[in-house]
């Protein structure tokens, strides 16, 4: 039993749902630059790439952030005692052995992309999410990415369409970054991070938020205005927007941290599940 509760403490480390939905996107970019369905070696290279940046950038957050836990997340592994700090850095270094092999089959920008994010996720960590605005640019730089290496993977790095998706996330990543700084006040505190919820409060920082998701919103619609997508990305883009709107608004209107973070996840599942279901559109539509 106990050692069920630590495999499950590892597994939370990594946050699946979130390098999963890295390797997604990647996906994501590879049947938009192909304009089709790729390879299933490319498909499962790709979303193996994007699954096993993230990974270590998620560990290595807990393991930078484990006195900040004590205040903002006491539950998690690692401030909860359950996961014990050289554990994480195990699974770290496995995770990003994984990412590098699997880089290497993709070719050598795949490599290059690969060394230059793992080195922002961890600077991130380490010290750079202490700078605020340019730790919130850099991760989410870093997911916008994804995308990019998608069209690297079928030799499309400059499809324009991929670059308009990638600018989407980028926005979105940004707004919920900003947002979730503004849920974790008391504890970045203790870390002296300079976050804008801290620097101008938390409800100037949630509007500033408010505002990135709109501008998504607009660019979400540029492939529908230049005709890149279909109707079948129309359909789900707008309801996908609508969902983070409403989640936006309730973001807006809480209460609480425990409010605020649940209409985070809101928006950020929304946003997934917008994403898988413009593959189901390219796959049957």
């Amino acid at each position: 039993m106990k050692n069920n509760r630590k495999v499950r403490g590892l597994i939370e480390l990594i946050r699946p749902e979130l390098p999963f939905a890295a390797g997604i996107c990647v996906i994501i970019g590879e049947m938009i630059a192909f304009g089709g369905f790729p390879s299933f070696q490319n498909l499962f290279l790709g979303f193996m790439w994007g699954f096993f940046l993230s990974s270590p950038a998620m560990i290595l957050n807990d393991y930078f952030d484990i006195e900040v836990d004590k205040v903002n997340s006491p539950n998690r592994p690692l401030p909860s005692g359950l996961i014990q700090p050289v554990s994480a850095i195990g699974l770290a270094v496995i995770t990003t052995l994984i990412g590098m092999a699997v880089s290497a089959f993709i070719g050598k920008s795949a490599v290059l992309l690969y060394i230059v994010f793992w080195l922002v996720g961890f600077l991130y960590n380490w010290k750079l999410k202490e700078m605020g605005l340019l730790g919130n640019l850099l991760v989410s730089s870093s997911v916008a990415i994804t995308f990019i290496l998608g069209g690297i993977v079928v030799q499309e790095p400059w499809n324009k369409t991929v670059w308009i998706l990638s600018l989407m996330v980028f926005l979105f990543d940004l707004g919920e970054e900003i947002a979730a700084d503004a849920m974790d006040i008391e504890g970045d505190k203790k870390r002296n991070i300079k976050s804008i919820a801290i620097l101008i409060g938390k409800k100037n920082a949630l509007r500033i938020s408010a505002v990135l998701f709109v501008l998504m919103i607009i660019v979400s619609f540029l492939p529908v205005f230049w005709n890149l997508l279909g109707t079948s990305y129309f359909i789900i883009i707008f309801i996908t927007d609508i969902m983070i709107v409403s989640f936006a608004i309730k973001l807006l209107k809480s209460r609480t941290i425990e409010g605020g973070r649940s209409s985070i996840r809101g928006m950020y599942l929304s946003g997934l599940l917008g994403m898988l279901a413009i593959i189901v559109g390219k796959i049957f539509i």
